[in-house]
């Protein structure tokens, strides 16, 4: 390769990476936003608006919800823990779950939930797309009402292993993903599926680890 080739380069290579650098000053990256497949998770992300994390500040948990939510009478924790674990027996005369069996989708482990001040939280129930992640994504120009909603909706909802989900804390797909890489595409095709949902928008390289795992996933669907 020649002197001159080389110089090329190196200039066209300096002059994206000072693109990139104002980009990501103005809080914006712009990158390619075709569809890898034509699964309908591909799809989907490519409607996702790709920005900066705006500020935390402010963030609480009391801006989303001070506790759970009821729907059918029974509180959410207990309502998804019914909907995720197998054979679950109730506390007498409530919605309450007193025992059951969970294949922890992140960890793929199975797992016996016990209900009692010792082993409740080796099952707890997490929020996909984490609420601080969603503050500094979108949610603080939501209306306190559909917050509410988002803290509370069974599609943001999972019943997991509480160390992972521990682990997990407010990352987002850049940062973490499952244990359990069957489970990866089902989990990154729930994160689009809520920030689709709420409006929320995802950073470049949460973009970019997201159409990662997709790649291995031609036919992923969206949870309902």
């Amino acid at each position: 390769m020649s002197r001159m080739m080389i110089a090329i380069i190196i200039v066209l290579v300096g002059a994206y990476q000072a693109q990139q650098l104002r980009q990501e000053r103005d809080g914006t990256v712009i990158i390619s936003q075709k569809a890898i497949n034509n699964s309908p998770a591909a799809a989907a992300l490519t409607q996702l608006e790709v920005k900066g994390r705006a500020a935390k500040t402010n963030y609480s948990r009391a801006q989303f919800s001070n506790s759970w939510g009821v729907v059918e009478d029974c509180d959410m924790r207990n309502y998804i823990l019914a909907r995720d674990l197998i054979d679950i027996t109730l506390v007498p005369n409530t919605c309450k779950v007193a025992t059951g069996t969970l294949v922890d989708p992140y960890t793929a482990q199975k797992l016996l939930f016990v209900r009692g001040p010792e082993t409740s939280d080796d099952i707890q129930i997490d929020h996909v797309v984490a609420l601080s992640d969603a503050w500094q994504k979108g949610a603080q120009q939501l209306t306190q009402s559909d917050r509410y909603g988002f803290a509370n909706d069974p599609l943001n909802l999972l019943a997991v292993q509480g160390a992972a989900n521990q682990a997990k804390s407010d990352g987002d797909a850049a940062t973490w993903l499952p244990a359990n890489k069957k489970y990866r595409c089902a989990y990154i095709a729930r994160q689009i599926a809520v920030k689709i949902k709420y409006r929320l928008w995802v950073t470049a390289a949460e973009y970019m680890a997201m159409e990662k795992i997709l790649r291995d996933c031609p036919d992923q669907t969206l949870p309902s």
